[in-house]
């Protein structure tokens, strides 16, 4: 996420007004949650039946979408429409306390996104459940301990007996120090905790790879040991961009392998298995980017060539053409075909 740039998921502000034009969805979003004392989570245990990481193959290519936010689609409906067997589901924040929910407000089981998780596995797919995004309040802020950060991030795990997770890692849950660590030291708790978990750190970029801030995180990962699935970059809303958002992706990841190479001292290969990209379709934040379906294709091929660990994009939610009207949470902003942006990424096999 470029510091000058509009969110890159000010989805948590938005979410409310979409609620109330979709009451399946349950309780409203909360944006900003007020602000409670800090408290720890019970003590976590693996869950049992965790299953082992599927490792590359359809998991590689998980879309992101977001049930509370944008007139959702049926993930079902999506399913059928594209071949695509995983979404990321986004997002989960703290309830005000180190406690894990659905935008921070609805219940993290028995409300309608354990309905559509279930509808999504009936139908023979799988989820990775993300934690964190832009706006609202961070259970790696609010969580005051590694310890109580792992802790959540393990109810969330055992809710769902999850094969994978993705911390979203922003703003200023991104900006402080302290709190990057406390992230590398939970995930690599729950990682230890739940042999197989497959986990991804998601963090915003510059054309040319991770600033310095990024790079930090990167190698406070490498130090602590924490043997991660997956680097991945936000190669969007970078400010005032000039150029193919293709070619400026195709930048930003070989700075990211670079990046994740040094720290780890992997070899070439084994560094390009450990990243990924997470895009968004269409118009940004920025106005004058526009990531094409061609931009598309650009990192479809890329990944193909290096076997990236994860190829993802923002989101399911606006894999569609405007109507009359552009509003951004619904829609691409460009001419497209319907979940055309979908069809592109589900052709990533890891």
């Amino acid at each position: 996420m470029h510091p000058a740039a509009p969110p890159r998921r000010l989805v948590a502000v938005l979410a409310g007004l979409s609620c109330l034009l979709l009451p399946l969805l349950g309780q409203l979003p909360k944006a900003y949650a007020t602000t409670h004392p800090h408290e720890t989570t019970d003590a976590y245990d693996s869950p049992a039946g965790t299953t082992t990481a599927a490792g590359p193959g359809a998991m590689a290519a998980a879309p992101y979408e977001y049930l509370g936010w944008g007139k959702p689609q049926k993930p079902t409906e999506v399913m059928a429409a594209t071949g695509v067997k995983w979404f990321t589901l986004a997002f989960i924040l703290s309830d005000g306390r180190c406690n894990p929910k659905w935008d921070g407000d609805r219940p993290l089981t028995g409300g309608s996104d354990e309905d559509a998780i279930d509808a999504i596995r009936a139908a023979g797919g799988d989820i990775v459940v993300s934690v964190g995004g832009w706006s609202g309040d961070k259970l790696g802020e609010k969580c005051t301990s590694a310890a109580a950060l792992a802790g959540a991030y393990q109810k969330v795990i055992n809710a769902y007996h999850l094969k994978a997770l993705d911390i979203d890692i922003e703003d200023t849950e991104f900006s402080k120090a302290t709190v990057r660590q406390r992230v590398v030291d939970a995930l690599k708790t729950v990682r230890k905790a739940n042999p197989g978990l497959v986990t991804y750190v998601t963090m915003g970029t510059t054309p040319t790879g991770p600033d310095a801030t990024g790079k930090d995180l990167i190698k406070r990962g490498a130090a602590a040991g924490l043997d991660n699935d997956g680097w991945v970059v936000m190669p969007f809303d970078f400010g005032g961009h000039t150029g193919t958002m293709g070619a400026a992706t195709v930048t930003a990841l070989d700075g990211l392998k670079s990046a994740v190479k040094s720290a780890y001292g992997y070899t070439d290969d084994a560094a390009y298995r450990h990243i990924g990209v997470s895009s968004m379709n269409g118009k940004t934040d920025d106005a004058d980017e526009t990531v094409t379906t061609t931009d598309f294709r650009t990192i479809l091929g890329y990944a193909q060539q290096h076997h990236i660990a994860r190829y993802a994009f923002w989101s399911v939610n606006r894999d569609r053409v405007c109507g009359s009207g552009s509003d951004g949470d619904t829609c691409s902003g460009v001419s497209q075909s319907p979940y055309e942006f979908t069809k592109i990424v589900v052709q990533y096999k890891g």
